[in-house]
């Protein structure tokens, strides 16, 4: 099917291009019939009259006792059996049938003792008419048929070129793209009536235009509200340390460090949001990077190298996903806590509850915890939209026999940076102390 329809061709262009094969053949079958009665009632008519009239002129030659005209007869022998019979009844009648290889206009009628008398006439004009009408009619309807769905054809690709044009920009769109826009050109031209395909199209890009100031306003009010309150909470914090030690002055340095770090959180989820993030791309072992992230949690987590790699990334964008992988791990799930390193993916899995449906079906959402958990769920936003910075997949899900599984996939790797001394020239003298005079 590829081969025969273009790639925007689908099933509503198959369709159409059927319905309208079946309309042409059933209008050019209706006509064809209509027009082939027409004209064969006309020509059998008239070679009937013919037929009739002589039938007539031979009886009277008959009754007369004159010589009958040439193509009358008494009872010849290839008189159709039909108009026998008919005669035979004392009835008159005409036939078309073949007599001596040609096609021939029987008329007959009783005559006295019960015998038939029977005229003939050529009917092969008449049949080749009847026969060059109908192959007339079945190449012009062929050619009609043809012409139309050519046309219908043209047509409806023409709509549906534009509608899987539109598709394509509601995806861009679902994606995250924007900016994407259909622009159909009836939609921009005023001049020009709209038809529906530009009313849709008009509509969607009158949608994404809403749904990005929206966007781009909240993103502008989060970047806002977290650069306007940086300062405070910086003398926030700076008036927490000032204060004598003692549990309450704890309980205030905790939330202003809770506060701050929120704050820090709202920044990156805006800088993501924007999409002007920039990467600083070098080779790193990715065993020892998920190490590095182990200790500077400060947690107990356990680290498995299945299989190490090398990876082309940005170090700090990777450490922070892995760190917010496992401090949502300790802070959600439960001990043993593993972070798993099998060539480019990287897995981190804890021996909790799981995560919640929604989260494994859509993935984290801002603000969304379960009841009963500390954090704003943002530290696995921030995980995951700074994968997408990497090109990387972040797949969030539940192991069978329980836990929460995070599984992070790189892209391609290079190979490893050989760590073999280079051998030494075959020119250079080896090393060792000056030959004596």
């Amino acid at each position: 099917m590829r081969r025969v329809f273009p790639q925007w061709a689908g099933a509503l262009a198959v369709k159409s291009a059927l319905f309208i094969t079946v309309m042409c053949c059933a209008l050019a079958a209706l006509l064809g019939v209509l027009v082939h009665v027409q004209v064969t009632d006309r020509t059998v008519g008239q070679a009937r009259d013919l037929a009739l009239d002589r039938l007539t002129n031979a009886t009277r030659a008959y009754e007369a006792g004159d010589a009958l005209l040439p193509g009358s007869a008494v009872d010849p022998r290839d008189l159709p059996g039909p108009l026998r019979r008919l005669t035979a009844g004392g009835q008159r009648g005409t036939m078309v049938a073949v007599s001596r290889g040609r096609p021939t206009m029987w008329a007959a009628g009783p005559v006295d003792g019960g015998r038939a008398l029977a005229v003939r006439v050529d009917y092969t004009q008449q049949a080749s008419t009847i026969e060059g009408l109908d192959d007339a009619i079945l190449w012009s309807s062929l050619l009609a048929i043809g012409a139309t769905l050519l046309v219908g054809a043209f047509a409806v690709t023409r709509v549906t070129r534009r509608l899987h044009a539109t598709a394509r920009v509601a995806r861009r769109i679902s994606a995250g793209d924007l900016h994407a826009r259909v622009d159909d050109p009836r939609a921009r031209n005023g001049s020009r009536p709209q038809d529906e395909v530009a009313a849709v199209a008009s509509a969607l890009d009158s949608m994404a235009a809403s749904l990005q100031g929206k966007l781009l306003a909240e993103q502008r009010f989060t970047a806002d509200v977290a650069h306007e309150l940086r300062t405070p909470l910086t003398g926030l914090h700076a008036a927490a340390e000032l204060l004598p030690p003692g549990r309450p002055t704890e309980l205030v340095r905790d939330r202003v460090a809770a506060l701050r770090t929120l704050t820090e959180d709202l920044l990156e989820i805006s800088r993501l949001d924007a999409g002007r993030e920039r990467l600083d791309v070098d080779s790193e072992e990715l065993g020892a990077l998920a190490a590095r992230v182990v200790r500077a949690s400060g947690t107990d987590t356990e680290v498995e190298i299945a299989r190490d790699a090398w990876v082309e990334t940005d170090r700090r964008r990777l450490e922070r996903v892995l760190g917010n992988l496992v401090a949502n791990a300790h802070g959600h799930g439960r001990a043993p806590v593993v972070l798993r390193v099998d060539g480019p993916v990287v897995a981190v899995r804890d021996h909790g509850d799981g995560y919640p449906p929604y989260l494994v079906a859509h993935g984290p959402q801002r603000f969304r915890s379960e009841s009963g958990s500390q954090g704003h769920g943002l530290g696995l936003t921030i995980a995951l939209g700074q994968a997408e910075v990497l090109g990387a997949r972040l797949a969030f899900g539940n192991a069978p026999d329980g836990g929460a599984v995070a599984t992070l996939t790189l892209p391609a790797t290079p190979p490893a940076p050989s760590t073999a001394p280079a051998p030494p020239s075959p020119a250079s003298p080896p090393a060792g102390p000056p030959a004596a005079p």
